[in-house]
């Protein structure tokens, strides 16, 4: 008994010493009294904190387009597959061809570069478009493109200005950050002001070369202050390119008329 008095006072001792270490879950007992404590880090020694899923990685737009290609075969296999009672085909033109796989799959390529061209929108920016992106673009006072033989035209136009000297247009490709300014108020008479009632506002850049490029306007004020205005991704494309989408188009026209022929055809043998 004497012993172990004497070790609790020696160890009770050697703790007086001790550094003061960081609470830890668990009870403890001063004297008469109990109290809970928790670890500094919320989480017992023994449980874990959750691990938190990776986000997944965004398909490459070949898997994106293999994947929609994929989705829109197999329902244009299922309506040339559709049969009525007597075994008879509701539409034996539909079958797919080897050609028309690849008009789909042209299609399905436009599609996905027209929602990645709107995630490319998304990216940060400052000033109206930062605010108002979407309104702009539903408004009409965004920013509109057109591509004439490899050379894309620019147009936007302002309801009033306020303070404005005038417009700066800057161009990066997709999928990059860094902005470069490829024309200013400075050097481009149309770009200064209009004056406080605004107006319509183009420039062609005779610049550009294919592939995705993101096209900004930014407003400048007379104290130089900038803020972003509006902007667009275009694709620009070969000219081979350009002939293959059209035949694309013009494919799944006629696939989708026959697929509205086939659902309105009577059953002939149904009585």
């Amino acid at each position: 008994m004497k012993f172990a008095a004497s070790t609790v006072l020696l160890a009770q001792a050697c703790a007086a010493f001790s550094p003061q270490g960081r609470a830890t879950f668990g009870l403890t007992t001063s004297g008469k009294a109990t109290s809970l404590n928790m670890a500094d880090d919320k989480i017992p020694f023994f449980a874990s904190a959750p691990a938190s899923p990776e986000a997944a990685d965004e398909p490459t737009l070949e898997e994106e387009v293999a994947l929609l290609t994929e989705e829109e075969v197999d329902k244009t296999v299922k309506v040339s597959n559709l049969r009525n009672a007597n075994g008879v085909d509701y539409a034996p033109w539909m079958k797919m061809s080897a050609d028309d796989e690849v008009k789909i799959q042209q299609v399905m390529k436009e599609k996905a570069t027209a929602r990645r061209m709107r995630k490319e929108q998304e990216k940060s920016v400052s000033g109206n478009l930062y605010f108002d992106s979407q309104a702009q673009e539903l408004s009409g006072t965004g920013l509109v493109t057109k591509t004439i033989d490899g050379q894309v035209e620019l147009e936007w136009a302002t309801k009033a200005e306020t303070n404005t000297k005038g417009f700066i247009i800057k161009r990066r490709p997709a999928k990059t950050e860094e902005f470069d300014v490829i024309a200013t108020y400075e050097n481009w008479g149309p770009l200064v002001s209009k004056g406080a009632g605004g107006g319509v506002y183009r420039y062609l850049d005779t610049t550009s070369t294919p592939g995705g490029w993101v096209y900004r306007i930014s407003e400048c004020d007379n104290n130089g202050k900038e803020a972003d205005l509006c902007q667009c991704l275009v694709d620009v494309q070969t000219d081979e390119e350009q002939k293959a989408g059209l035949i694309a188009a013009v494919g799944i026209g006629v696939l989708g008329v026959a697929a509205v022929v086939a659902g309105l055809l009577l059953d002939p043998y149904a009585g």
